[in-house]
């Protein structure tokens, strides 16, 4: 069961986090001290953020600013009108039980608006939206919030939120966000990219990466933004903090305080945090991901490039694995237990993120095997026949209630037993270079087997066959301290406890130096030689070897490398 939390998004903001979004907000903003300010939380919860935002206007203003709210929770509604009371009169707020964007934002596609909250009517907008994925809110609402608001992917109730409130904001007002940071670097978040680019003018930006400072499943952003866009490139600035091991340079009473260091800060807590400070660069579009820009980090990128030949995703199409959308059937490492005379003939073996090691698999004793019932006919992928394997057909018919519940598949004009997304069966035969998609450090590895690939992983293969030099190229550059410099550099995002998402927008953007050169075939040989390697000693030098070839081709002296 989901529970209320999660099913409604609702994390209220810590004192502290609602403090510095209305400091920030306020810092350079004129505030009108004798006009009637329009100031609204679409989403007040117990009311923090209003009253952080209140506390720190001037009385002139503050004496004429009318409040709105908007709020789901009744009872959180009565908390959040009894703690701002004391600060706005009742008569000039306006807190009301209703969801905001079926009235604000939703609803004004159909006509519905209602004029005294119309968009464009806000001087101050301050809001900690509610975070709610896909498969929280169920396909059919993600499906109409998506056409309402343009958005495509893992929609997240949040995104529709930011696209609301920017529609909601006086030229001359402001907003200040705390979001999720997904948005910043995912492909579901181009949208809320675009528009914030081309809608707003983005002052400052934070990602707050893993910092914890409050209850919610997410990595907090914060945004501070004016209306009446667009950004102007390199006007807003940008700082990301994330976890770190490296020496202390700079020590602080807490995260906020980091926030106006460069480098390695320790909080009072004895956490560390790496803080970079600079421009939001995003890209040559407006969709682009975001990350920080400074001045010696792009004369590092700049470097990178010079001594660029393709990117991964030019030399291979970047592939998420096989989604049966039911493993417990598709999959299994028991199939020998049928007995030789029941097991399926369209079983092929499976390769999954449990058996990833850089460069070559370590397997963990479990055979896991999946039924596969798809081909090459014609020069198409087609579903086989499975009346041509009789133990497949039984099998699969003894699951055909379960495999038909799948609506989506049938409504697909699919067969009842495909695998929801299969891939091209005759690209398994190929070698591969396989990849888990989160991880502490890269991991990638070589598959010559010819496993079928599970969701769980992503994979690469050539375009053209016969070129598997440059997946052994690939591998060496992937799985070297080179490419997580160049990934902190280029997506500066990552998850909880420094773990970083190998995902197809990032992965598709990694060099690949010019495989003729000596350089490049070094790497090459070295890593072919690590994946024979049996001794554990011989493969840890030769990594090291490898390292330094990677960092060389690039135009990097190896000796003076940041790693």
């Amino acid at each position: 069961m989901v529970s209320e939390q999660k099913a409604t998004g609702a994390t209220y903001t810590p004192r502290a986090l609602s403090d510095f979004v209305a400091t920030e907000m306020l810092f350079d903003w004129s505030v009108p001290s004798n006009e009637s300010l329009r100031i609204l939380d679409p989403a007040i919860g117990d009311g923090e953020l209003l009253c952080s935002l209140l506390a720190r206007l001037p009385a002139g203003a503050r004496k004429h600013a009318h409040v709105v709210g908007f709020d789901r929770d009744a009872e959180a509604l009565r908390t959040a009108r009894l703690r701002i009371s004391p600060l706005v009169s009742d008569q000039r707020l306006d807190l009301v039980h209703a969801d905001f964007l079926e009235s604000t934002g939703v609803a004004a596609t159909r006509g519905e608006l209602f004029s005294p909250r119309s968009p464009g009517s806000y001087d101050l907008v301050i809001a900690n939206p509610p975070y709610v994925r896909t498969q929280v809110m169920g396909s059919h609402a993600a499906r109409e919030l998506a056409e309402a608001f343009g958005l495509a992917g893992r929609v997240d109730l949040y995104q529709a939120f930011i696209l609301a409130i920017a529609k909601c904001l006086k030229p001359s007002g402001r907003m200040g966000l705390i979001v999720s940071n997904r948005f910043m670097s995912t492909k579901s978040g181009t949208t809320v990219r675009r528009a914030l680019i081309a809608q707003t003018r983005l002052k400052r930006v934070w990602d707050l990466g893993d910092t914890k400072l409050f209850d919610a499943a997410v990595l907090p952003a914060v945004i501070v933004a004016d209306g009446g866009g667009d950004t102007l490139e390199g006007t807003a600035s940008f700082t990301s903090v994330y976890s770190s091991d490296a020496p202390v340079e700079h020590r602080v009473d807490t995260v906020f305080d980091a926030l106006t260091h460069d480098g390695v800060v320790e909080v009072g807590d004895g956490r560390r945090f790496v803080v970079c400070s600079g421009r939001l660069d995003h890209g040559p579009g407006a969709a682009g991901v975001w990350r920080v820009s400074t001045d010696r980090g792009d004369d590092w990128l700049a470097t990178v490039r010079r001594h660029s030949w393709k990117t991964f995703g030019e030399v291979g199409k970047v592939r998420v694995g096989v989604k049966t959308c039911a493993d417990k059937i598709f999959i299994r490492s028991d199939w020998d237990s049928l007995g030789t005379s029941q097991r399926p003939e369209l079983l092929r073996p499976l390769t999954t993120h449990h058996v990833g090691r850089p460069f070559k698999a370590a397997p963990d004793g479990i055979k896991r095997e999946i039924l596969y019932p798809h081909g090459v006919i014609d020069g198409r992928r087609r579903p086989v026949c499975i009346d041509e394997f009789p133990n497949s057909r039984a099998y699969l018919t003894s699951h055909r209630a379960a495999l038909e519940s799948r609506r989506y598949v049938i409504e697909a004009g699919r067969q009842w037993y495909e695998i929801w997304v299969p891939h091209d069966p005759g690209l398994w035969s190929r070698p591969k270079l396989v990849f888990r998609d989160i991880s502490e450090e890269p991991c990638f590895w070589m598959d010559l087997d010819e496993t079928v690939v599970n969701g769980d992983c992503y994979w690469i293969s050539c375009e053209q066959p016969g070129s598997e030099d440059l997946l052994w190229l690939a591998a060496g550059v992937a799985n070297s301290s080179f490419i997580t410099e160049f990934y902190d550099r280029s997506f500066n995002n990552r998850l909880y406890a420094g773990r970083r998402r190998f995902i197809t927008q990032y992965v598709e953007q990694f060099p690949i130096p010019d495989p003729s050169t000596k350089d490049s075939r070094q790497i090459i040989a070295s890593a072919r030689e690590i994946y024979a390697s049996e001794s554990e000693a011989e493969t840890l030098r030769l990594r090291r070897a490898l390292d330094r070839q990677v960092w060389r081709v690039f135009g990097f002296n190896p000796e003076e490398s940041t790693r």
